[in-house]
């Protein structure tokens, strides 16, 4: 017999998570609005931020208490700006949820939060992020808060544009920008070449996140990459990893080159090279026909974004 699914658990939350079985049953809807049961999008709002960390304290030749904060600050922060993204586009997107098959579970649709709550919730998420961000460089301090302007619009972008995915990427890569500018005092060429990767790697991420909607969003009238690629999804991807890639790669070369020695700049590039192979492996194994499929390989660029940042840690020990 199938074990029953928790009451109010989300459609495509990860089963057996800790919020479905071990959060108080109170703050539970508000969690699954923060996607608390869905890590994944948290690591994707964090790991751009430790791209950038890690190539300006390696191009720094040191790592202090400093740089630890700031990946502890990122960390947390990441979390606390996740849900109150994610809170936000569930409030934008109630009525389009509730007609989605996979999102018509969400907590707002299915009447477990109420808009008035998931506000509240929203801003709290917010102004605690914000006072994590205070403890940061000022010029990282107007970077965070001028992203806000990203993470406002990008609810709306699948209502006007087909690359809603680019609004994505422009809102979730900011870290790395933030992150090198709280590590440096200022915001460096290297950064922004990470960036734009960043931006590369969320579009060929999210087009394959798509895919578990296009048949919903095509009777609804929501746009996306996923809809506009079709049937060559997996050539516009090809050409994500390649920007992925070439773009991670320059930005690295470009922090390290001058004062890393050439042993931990080649370390670092060999971390590019894995992840590229990584989104190769993924790219095999798509079927942008199996929503199941589509989300496994979703879920696996947490790895694959993490490969860079573990050889970058291990350049600092050459």
């Amino acid at each position: 017999m199938t074990e029953a699914a928790p009451k109010g658990q989300v459609a495509d939350a990860v089963k057996g998570n800790w919020v479905d079985t071990i959060a108080p049953e109170a703050t539970r809807p508000f969690l699954r609005l923060s996607r608390a049961d869905r890590p994944i999008g948290t690591w994707l709002l964090l790991i751009p931020c430790w791209w950038g960390l890690g190539a300006a304290a390696l191009s720094q030749g040191q790592f202090t208490l400093h740089h630890l904060w700031i990946a502890v600050g990122c960390a947390v922060g990441a979390w606390l700006m996740r849900g109150a993204g994610c809170t936000w586009n569930d409030i934008t997107d109630r009525d389009f949820d509730g007609a989605v098959e996979r999102t018509r579970s969400r907590p707002i649709p299915s009447g477990q939060v109420t808009v008035r709550g998931a506000v509240i919730w929203m801003v709290a998420q917010a102004f605690l992020a914000f006072g994590i961000l205070l403890t940061f460089h000022w010029n990282a301090i107007w970077l965070g808060v001028a992203s806000l302007a990203f993470v406002g619009i990008y609810p709306f972008a699948k209502r006007f544009t087909w690359w809603p995915q680019v609004f994505l990427g422009l809102a979730f890569n900011w870290g790395a920008l933030l992150a090198w500018t709280a590590a440096t005092g200022r915001l460096e060429w290297p950064a922004v070449l990470l960036y734009l990767a960043g931006i590369a790697w969320t579009l060929f991420y999210d087009t394959i996140y798509a895919h578990q909607d296009k048949e919903d969003d095509a009777l609804i009238g929501v746009k996306s990459t996923a809809r506009l690629f079709g049937e060559d999804t997996p050539k516009w991807l090809k050409w994500f990893l390649i920007a992925t890639v070439t773009l991670l790669a320059a930005g690295l070369i470009l922090a390290l080159v001058e004062t890393a020695n050439p042993l931990q700049l080649v370390v670092s590039l060999c971390g590019v090279w894995a992840l590229g192979w990584h989104l190769a492996w993924q790219l095999r194994q798509l079927n942008t026909d199996d929503a199941e499929v589509c989300l496994k390989i979703f879920r696996s660029n947490r790895d694959a974004g993490l490969i860079p940042v573990l050889f970058l840690a291990i350049a600092f020990f050459l």
